[in-house]
């Protein structure tokens, strides 16, 4: 089914998702995962790994706010030796957690660079169920090498799980940071200049990070690179003191503003349970970049070859025009069009190549046991369709036995584009099956685009009025291209 209609965004909010939909489409995004996500996949966040900590040594984490110090306490404690924190660690990370949907979604969208504090393998495993490769960096000689054909990269400034013994957590360990993990301070400091960082579940306490960016600070004044950074607003509990919760929310609006001094933008949420809707915004906003084009030809109809090629041509080629992208299988009769449409638009303008724009994948024909070209078939699809935020259906039909059918193929996509939440248009006009895929969503309009303005239902009406002139449809597509990729 289609989605739901985006509640409207605060000012800080759509500026956020603009500019970080902005760099997602121009590869210079990041993000930085700090403890929060972790905890919300069943980790323990710093408090409660150094509790039992705390206890031995008669202090209580709810009161420290040092909890580096706490564990430079322990090992001070024990003569210098660290291995119940290395323990600690085993005993807390070993069990191998599910990804959260935040994991997800950050693994589906195009981001290449990785950083986090955590010693946990969630952002890994969510990169690798995703089909990305990934090259995880948590030594110093790590960094001089490169994994072939890498996704993904994941820099684990404080270390992995599989090495507690050097695992970052104690006063000594920042104090030696610089000796011991120095290449991974000039590697930030380098993204940090380079790409537009999303810190989530991050408190900003990290001494290393503070003294990055503070060096970024001096360097470059007030031209520093835009970052944000999701949290979620102080609210007062419930039997809580209100002085305790004013002193906190003035902590809270004094951190967001120092964090202003590094040019950290604060987006702040009313529950956690939005920054996961935030994302999925953002992700259906990317993918909406991007238009999946089903269709198939073996009779033309009214329209005639000439005239379908000619629409189909048309309509690749305003869609790069509009700066987007396009996935097709290549379909009989109609992927050539889309070939010829899209590729003239992107060589009208040197500053854009084929690769970027342009996702074709002819279907391998020439399987002929039929399980294995149905297996082979269905994952093409998913492939194709996962990429996209829009599904255009035209035509769609096929001879079987010398007969002219409709393309239970096209029937195949629809189905799993409407299992993804793409917006589908059918150009009911063109007949076959595209007809029938748009009598079904005229019918059930409401569910497949809910709370929908009159503007889309309008513009989707137009598809399916009968013509002999595919031209006259054009207009009517692109309008719907446009709101649905601009709201406009």
């Amino acid at each position: 089914m289609g989605k739901k209609t985006e509640p409207k965004p605060d000012r800080d909010t759509e500026e956020f998702l603009s500019s970080f939909l902005k760099e997602l489409n121009e590869n210079n995004a990041a993000v930085f995962v700090g403890a929060g996500l972790s905890k919300a996949a069943g980790y323990v966040d710093w408090p409660g790994l150094l509790s039992g900590v705390a206890t031995s040594l008669g202090l209580d984490t709810a009161r420290e706010t040092d909890l580096v110090r706490l564990a430079q306490f322990h090992i001070n404690a024990n003569a210098t030796n660290r291995n119940k924190l290395s323990q600690l660690l085993i005993d807390e990370f070993s069990d191998l957690m599910e990804p959260t949907e935040n994991h997800r979604i950050l693994a589906r969208l195009p981001i290449n660079t990785f950083w986090t504090t955590n010693y946990d393998r969630l952002i890994e495993t969510a990169l690798e169920a995703g089909g990305k490769r990934v090259d995880a960096k948590y030594t110093k000689e790590q960094l001089a090498t490169t994994r072939r054909g890498r996704d993904a990269v994941v820099y684990k400034m404080h270390g992995d799980i599989e090495h507690p013994s050097q695992a970052i957590l104690s006063r000594d360990d920042y104090e030696k940071y610089h000796q011991t993990h120095g290449p991974f301070t000039t590697a930030l400091s380098g993204d940090l200049i380079e790409k537009t960082f999303l810190f989530l579940g991050f408190s900003f306490t990290d001494p290393n990070l503070d003294l990055i960016m503070s060096r970024i600070r001096t360097t470059f004044t007030t031209h520093q690179r835009q970052h944000y950074c999701i949290a979620k607003r102080r609210t007062k509990a419930k039997r809580e003191n209100e002085a305790d919760f004013e002193y906190d929310l003035t902590r809270q609006n004094l951190i967001t503003q120092d964090l202003m001094r590094f040019n950290i933008k604060t987006i702040f949420v009313d529950n956690f349970g939005q920054i996961t809707n935030l994302l999925k915004t953002l992700e259906d906003r990317y993918r909406r970049r991007t238009v999946f084009i089903s269709g198939s030809a073996a009779d033309y109809g009214a329209w005639g070859q000439s005239g379908t090629e000619n629409l189909v041509s048309k309509l690749a080629r305003a869609i790069i025009d509009r700066d987007l992208r396009i996935t097709s299988g290549f379909g009989l009769g109609i992927g050539g069009a889309v070939v010829t449409g899209a590729v003239q638009q992107i060589y009208s303008t040197r500053h854009r190549s084929v690769d970027e724009q342009l996702v074709l994948r002819p279907f391998p024909i020439g399987i002929t046991e039929v399980a294995e070209r149905n297996k082979t078939f269905s994952r093409y699809r998913e492939e194709l369709i996962s990429q996209a935020g829009i599904a255009i259906f035209i035509m769609g039909n096929k001879t079987v036995d010398g007969q002219f059918v409709t393309a239970d193929g096209m029937r195949s996509e629809f189905e799993l584009a409407k299992s993804r939440g793409l917006h589908l248009v059918p150009i009911g006009a063109s007949g076959w099956m595209a007809k029938e895929l748009w009598d079904e969503v005229t019918k059930n309009f409401d569910r497949f685009y809910p709370g929908a303005p009159a503007k889309i239902k309008a513009a989707f009406m137009k598809l399916g009025e009968p013509t002999n002139d595919p031209q006259t449809i054009l207009p009517a597509v692109l309008d719907l291209i446009t709101i649905l990729t601009t709201g406009a």
